[in-house]
């Protein structure tokens, strides 16, 4: 079977694998969830057949198409057939063009039973991925001060059957100027949406935590429809005090290098001010790291609650503990969740 699908029946075909023909640098810069990257041609071809179109004409180009792919189409074909092994896939371009037909025909041709193109390609996916971003949501936020433990408490709302959506993770940073230390290399803007996007809707209608972030997460930033609900929603602010987050960071960044401390010290170092950041260098030097850890929570703490204090007037829930045991305060918030709902709790802001 060949045949074009349109988006909505492409996301649903979820057991089906996703061959991506267009060239490194375009999958590169965004794919689809769970796509391979099977190019027809590399960056320099592509370009090469761009100014062919352009220059000559579009029968010139396909010429150049057959010399360039010609040579390769045996090499495609058990590469495809290495990542479908059922003989049923997916397969796109950019538009749904030439380029997954192509493919699609010479795998049809060669044995595979089933193989669905996406009509409108990736262009039509990422116009869907934007789309999730319109929709309304019931959410609500995991809140607290830095070094709260947000982040893990989130992951044992999971464990609790709790739908979560953690922005950080697919960010691939936790939000400061430390967020980058551990962490793999940040996504692209474009591949943090598509990675959001899923999520979003596989989620679908279910309420789901996420947790409190600035509208930026390191380079990419939260899109603007998601953030403005998260913005508006209820938040469970774990309130615990300073010397209690204060060891969680320093088991969370110190064994990292002092050189990554030092480099994150310094990209704040206008908004710490010129004595905090030299007294932070200083007991850095000497690995005193309670004392820079006080020092950043000095900047932090007041940053985040001024966020906290321009949210909706009565959306935020103090939960107020002694300790940053996510399993702890993952139950706490869920306690004050259920009081809530059954109207004997009340809310109020910070």
């Amino acid at each position: 079977m060949l045949r074009h699908l349109s988006i909505d029946e492409w996301i649903q075909a979820i057991d089906l694998p996703i061959l991506d023909v267009r060239s490194p640098s375009e999958y590169e810069h965004g794919h689809i969830q769970g796509a391979c990257s099977l190019p027809l041609f590399n960056d320099i071809e592509r370009a090469q057949l761009g100014t062919t179109y352009k220059q000559i004409g579009k029968s010139e180009a396909l010429m150049l198409g057959l010399d360039l792919v010609g040579p390769r189409m045996k090499e495609l074909v058990q590469q495809a057939m290495l990542l479908a092994p059922g003989h049923q896939t997916r397969v796109h371009c950019w538009r749904g063009g030439m380029r997954s037909g192509s493919l699609a025909w010479l795998l049809h041709t060669m044995g595979f039973d089933t193989v669905y193109t996406l009509s409108g390609g990736y262009k039509a996916y990422r116009n869907w991925a934007i789309h999730q971003f319109d929709k309304k949501y019931n959410l609500h936020v995991v809140g607290g001060r830095t070094g709260s433990a947000k982040t893990e408490v989130l992951q044992v709302l999971k464990s609790f059957d709790q739908s979560i959506v953690d922005l950080e993770g697919l960010a691939h940073h936790k939000g400061s100027a430390f967020g980058w230390i551990g962490q793999q290399a940040q996504p692209t803007q474009e591949q943090f949406e598509n990675y959001l996007a899923h999520q979003l809707y596989q989620i679908g209608n279910s309420t789901f935590w996420l947790e409190d972030e600035s509208e930026r997460i390191g380079l990419v930033r939260i899109p603007k429809p998601l953030f403005e609900q998260l913005r508006s929603a209820q938040v469970y602010f774990l309130d615990i005090p300073r010397v209690v987050r204060i060891p969680h960071l320093i088991k969370t960044y110190s064994h990292f290098g002092d050189e990554k401390l030092e480099v994150s010290i310094l990209r704040i170092h206008k908004r710490l001010g010129g004595l905090s950041t030299k007294t932070a260098l200083d007991a850095l030097s000497r690995q005193d790291y309670e004392c820079v850890a006080d020092l950043m929570l000095n900047y932090y703490d007041k940053y985040y609650e001024a966020g906290v204090g321009r949210r909706v007037l009565c959306s935020v829930i103090r939960v107020s503990s002694d300790t940053v045991d996510p399993q702890i305060n993952a139950a706490l918030i869920l306690d004050y969740k259920l009081k809530i709902s059954h109207g004997t709790h009340q809310t109020y802001s910070i």
